[in-house]
């Protein structure tokens, strides 16, 4: 008996961005959830992957979160002349089953991103532009206390929409916010560039969002990949993908095998990329 996939999709995600950004150190981040003080240069690409949940429940509960959501009220019989609420006690809550529970968890869905973190130096620009094919997803990375890096993101851009396809999700990412405040270690505030600049780029660009991060404090990091992830299964749902084809950024849980397989001809990930040392997964 085949047993079914941990995930419902797999979409492609690259980091792009000038070296030095801290581009693999957020990729670590998330899939290994720690800090690397030095890393060694990106050679060609690296590869990590993680999975994440996408869609209700698991994106209710985070809006719920957010908001203060009122409680609706319900009809009830009008009030006495007195002003005293009528005689009886409220209806108890709904106390959630083994199984709503269970049909719930059933209900969501996962994701498991394929991370390529690309080499932002020049020399290997040729090799890191082949890994744009086929990518669904994006992070555009720069340094926050490093302007030039910001002003090298609209290069990064064009090139990545020369290359990838159509309806690709970008996020910008200023990274090392943790070197771009007031409570920066030492009380000395690096920062370079403004969030109102990079939103304003972003809205000018047609880029999704604009999250600040650091890899350091784990700040925004898993907000700047979730935003991808969930904006895809977006797509996703509106049917923006071919989910058998090869050629596509995002592959379903059938793709290589026939209609109603749990997977037929398996994708399998490995960590033989071009890597140096020091990589993520």
């Amino acid at each position: 008996m085949t047993s079914q996939p941990a995930w419902d999709y797999i979409a492609k995600l690259v980091c792009i961005g000038d070296s030095g950004c801290g581009k693999s150190s957020l990729t670590i981040r998330l899939c290994e959830g720690r800090f690397v003080t030095h890393h060694d240069v990106t050679i060609g690409v690296e590869f990590g992957s993680r999975i994440v949940p996408v869609g209700p429940p698991y994106s209710t509960t985070t809006e719920e979160c957010s908001t203060s959501t009122p409680i609706p009220s319900t009809p009830s019989s009008p009030k006495p002349a007195n002003g005293k609420p009528p005689a009886g006690l409220p209806k108890p809550p709904t106390v959630p089953t083994p199984q709503s529970e269970a049909a719930a968890a059933a209900s969501q869905k996962h994701m498991k991103l394929s991370l390529w973190d690309t080499a932002g130096q020049e020399t290997y620009k040729s090799v890191t532009r082949s890994y744009f094919r086929g990518a669904s997803g994006a992070l555009l990375v720069f340094d926050l206390t490093r302007k030039s890096t910001f002003t090298h993101v609209t290069d990064w851009l064009n090139d990545l929409r020369q290359i990838a396809e159509p309806d690709i999700v970008v996020v910008l990412v200023g990274n090392k916010a943790d070197l771009a405040s007031p409570e920066a270690e030492g009380g000395q505030n690096k920062r370079e560039v403004s969030r109102q600049e990079a939103e304003e780029w972003a809205r000018r660009n047609g880029v999704l969002e604009y999250v600040e991060t650091s890899a350091k404090s784990g700040e925004g990091v898993e907000k700047a990949f979730m935003r991808v992830a969930e904006k895809i299964f977006g797509n996703i749902q509106q049917g923006k993908y071919d989910l058998n084809d090869r050629r596509s950024g995002v592959k379903g849980p059938n793709f290589g095998g026939p209609p109603g397989s749990s997977g037929g001809k398996p994708v399998r990930l490995t960590n033989s990329a071009n890597k140096s040392s020091g990589g993520c997964c």
